[in-house]
């Protein structure tokens, strides 16, 4: 008999200790996965921040937007002759994107302020090249002209001039634009060539701040059939391509990169920039630098990569909201029960062990030793469910990461002005645009941690209640359950 009750208890331990194991165990593997999706959905962010400033910039400062009706916005301008009949045609006007600059000694001024690793300065163009040919028409006489009307001064055109009409004239023109950015090649760790890698060819060398030489997108050179050794042309100037680049995110910065001072010279903008590319020296003082920047270097408008999710729209930012805020909540809700259940559990299997701890107290056991023995068995409970609940969130983001769903993110207009995401700096177009981005869900040993200190904390929180509940049996209650 005594044997049939021990192995009866035993199962019950099992059961009681499977539950508790598998409620810590859910909890612990939700929050893994929140975690590593919301590290994914972060990583995503870095991404279009990448595909517009490069690798490393933590905030980029552009001129302040002129106020409205200060300033009409110059339109570009082309010459013809319209008398050259038949000939082909070309001509290109060379802009700077968003019309709006800074003085190249901005970027030194920028470096100088606390909190600022590297700074470097990048020109920012959009060039318009058209093609084509006038045509001149062929005179067509009417054949009333000159017979109805009679007599000298006669005619409807008067002065005996005929009447008639033009065939066949007109022209044909090709627009084409392209984007232009002047990088400094002294400083090629920073900036938006940083988001792409070399596929073809070589970079720019450190000693080419002057020299007629270009790195095309591997995009652009495909469709304009361009390759390493061959030139492009930008307001008459033919540069040698050296390199064709291949951007990581899938969009690149602009379709053609020249030096410098080369893109200062075609769009005649001696010393002047649009966009300071900032690399800041710790990452949680990204807001300090900020400040700074804002409050000693007037005229500016600094954008940080916090500033870049508030314009990212799309299923990109949707997931985001949902991974911070509904699955925090859940994932804490999820906790707590858990915790609630785990420490229930135990307590209800400590009140039916009653008989065991009050003979135990009996034989003299103190009650912090009883305390201890429940304590110590809820704690094995709670490491039980954490390695349970780490694999399975670990096999959660693996799942998550091998599908990699699609997200987008769509980024907002930036309104024409110099400041903000698009105005001053080198995106493919002032317009919005929309990036895929695939979602991975990477497990970092922090969380791996975190779930460790859950496992441990569910256990004692388990072990607080029925500890408790075991310091105050009585070794009477023990003898009254005797049979």
């Amino acid at each position: 008999m005594f044997f049939t009750y021990l192995r009866r208890e035993l199962r019950r331990r099992r059961k009681a200790a499977l539950v508790v194991a598998s409620g810590l165990a859910l909890g612990i593997a939700l929050v893994i996965i929140v975690s590593s999706v919301s590290v994914g959905m972060s990583k995503a962010q870095d991404k279009v921040l990448e595909s517009l400033y490069g690798l490393g910039t933590d905030m980029t400062v552009t001129k302040a937007a002129a106020a409205q009706g200060s300033g009409g916005t110059e339109r570009p301008r082309f010459e013809f002759d319209a008398e050259d009949d038949d000939a082909t045609q070309s001509t290109d006007r060379v802009m700077v994107q968003g019309f709006q600059t800074l003085a190249a000694g901005t970027v030194d001024t920028v470096g100088e302020q606390d909190g600022v690793a590297n700074a470097v300065g990048g020109l920012s163009l959009t060039v318009m090249k058209v093609d084509g040919q006038f045509k001149r028409g062929e005179f067509k006489q009417d054949e009333s002209s000159g017979q109805s009307q009679g007599g000298p001064g006669g005619g409807q055109g008067g002065g005996g001039q005929p009447q008639g009409r033009v065939e066949g004239g007109g022209a044909s023109f090709d627009v084409n634009s392209f984007t232009v950015y002047g990088t400094d090649v002294t400083q090629q760790d920073l900036g938006p060539l940083t988001s792409s890698r070399i596929t073809e060819g070589r970079t720019f060398k450190a000693s080419e701040t002057d020299a007629e030489v270009a790195v095309v997108d591997s995009a652009y050179a495909k469709e304009k059939e361009l390759a390493v050794g061959k030139t492009v042309t930008v307001s008459g100037t033919a540069y040698t391509i050296v390199g064709v680049s291949t951007a990581d995110s899938g969009d690149a910065a602009a379709d053609v990169y020249i030096p410098l001072k080369q893109a200062q010279t075609v769009a005649d903008s001696k010393d002047k920039i649009t966009t300071v590319y900032v690399q800041a020296a710790d990452s949680q003082q990204i807001d300090t630098v900020k400040a700074a920047i804002q409050k000693n270097v007037s005229g500016t408008t600094v954008t940080t990569s916090a500033d870049l999710a508030d314009t990212v729209s799309g299923s990109l930012s949707t997931a985001s909201d949902l991974a911070s805020s509904v699955g925090k909540w859940l994932s804490i809700a999820v906790l707590v029960a858990a915790f609630l259940v785990a420490g229930l559990l135990t307590s209800s299997a400590v009140s039916r062990r009653v008989r065991e701890f009050g003979t135990l107290k009996a034989l003299g056991w103190k009650s912090g030793r009883v305390t201890r023995q429940v304590i110590g068995e809820a704690l094995v409970n709670g490491l039980m469910g954490g390695v349970l609940g780490i694999a399975v969130g670990l096999a959660g983001a693996y799942a998550v990461t091998a599908v990699s769903p699609t997200l987008t993110a769509q980024l907002g207009s930036s309104g024409g002005g110099g400041g903000g995401m698009g105005g001053g700096g080198p995106g493919r177009q002032t317009a919005s645009r929309t990036l895929d981005i695939a979602l991975t869900a990477p497990v970092s040993l922090t969380t791996i941690l975190v779930a460790v200190a859950l496992a441990v904390a569910g256990g004692l929180v388990a072990g607080a209640f029925g500890g408790w509940r075991a310091s105050r049996l009585r070794p009477a209650d023990a003898l009254r359950r005797v049979a």
